[in-house]
This record gives C-alpha cells, sequence and structure tokens, in this order.
C-alpha cells in the first residue's frame, strides 16, 4: 500500500531527471551548427504595398518571382555559383535571409543554403499542395521551396530563386 502512495512521486522524479538529462545532451558536438529556430525572435513589421507600387520598385523578374511566385531557369541565374562572404536579403523588402556560411552547392542550378536566418522566412504549402513553399516574413514575397536533402546539421535544402534575393557583401 504504501509503494503505491509513493509511486507517483518516483514516477515524477524520473521524468525530471531525464528532462534535466536530454537538456544537458541537446546541445550538439563541437563544431556542429545548431539549426537555428523558426520562429521569429523579435516582431517583424510587415511591408504592404499595391501591386502598382511593387511593380515600380521591382524588376519584371523579380516581380514574376516575389509577387507571381515564378521561377528562374536552374543555372542562368546570379547566385547559383557565388561564393562571396556575406547576407542575402530579400529583393523586395532587404530582409535578411540567409548568410554565405549556408550556403552549398546542390547541384540543382539555383542558390542553396541549409538554414534561414531565424524567424525570417515563413514555409507553407505550395499551390498544388505537394511542396513547401518559401516566403519573406515582412513582404510576403515568394522565395522558392523548401526540401528535406539537404546536408547536416539540419538534413534541408532551401532552394531559392536568385531574382529573389539582393547580396550584401560581409565588412
Amino acid at each position: 500500500m504504501r509503494f503505491l502512495q509513493v509511486l507517483p512521486f518516483v514516477i515524477l522524479g524520473l521524468g525530471l531527471i531525464w528532462a534535466l538529462g536530454t537538456q544537458v545532451h541537446s546541445t550538439p558536438p563541437a563544431g556542429e551548427a545548431v539549426p537555428p529556430s523558426t520562429q521569429p525572435t523579435t516582431k517583424i513589421e510587415k511591408v504592404v504595398k499595391t501591386d502598382a507600387e511593387w511593380r515600380k520598385i521591382l524588376t519584371p523578374d523579380q516581380y514574376y518571382i516575389l509577387r507571381q511566385q515564378g521561377t528562374e531557369r536552374p543555372f542562368r541565374n546570379e547566385f547559383w555559383n557565388h561564393h562571396e562572404p556575406g547576407t542575402y536579403a530579400c529583393a523586395g523588402c532587404g530582409l535578411e535571409l540567409f548568410t554565405s556560411d549556408t550556403k552549398f552547392d546542390s547541384g540543382t542550378g539555383w542558390p542553396s543554403y541549409y538554414s534561414t536566418v531565424p524567424g525570417h522566412v515563413h514555409t507553407s504549402k505550395d499551390s498544388d499542395g505537394r511542396r513547401d513553399a518559401l516566403s519573406c516574413e515582412r513582404c510576403d514575397g515568394h522565395l522558392g521551396h523548401v526540401f528535406d536533402d539537404g546536408p547536416k546539421p539540419t538534413g534541408l535544402r532551401y532552394c531559392i530563386d536568385s531574382g529573389a534575393l539582393k547580396f550584401v557583401t560581409k565588412k
């Protein structure tokens, strides 16, 4: 009988020990990157423009990609073979999206990254419901798609249209 009275406390204690143990061991080994959170760390104020305003500030290619969910041709775009250190920002609003540290050659002909700037890229189902589409958290501009065939540490491949990006050189 006394055993049944103590059992809930034993289970609770074991649960706490397990929870604390997983927190201590949840950091990756030295040298491995930690995948960023997909939740914004601060509230990002939305940029809202009319279609006419977007057409005025974007090039025709940028407008096609960012506002009409278009795709550019592989291997014939500005950043697929770009290796300069810096940051890739949204061509529509300037929000930082990716860093050159997470860029890799996926062989697809589009710039690819294994991670985003935390909270700056939104993921949703594409219109066909089969792919995961990416958009800028600030202006909702279409960026590309994410696939689960990327390298460690995330296993993700953020496949992005160059026309959705502008590059900022690392100082």
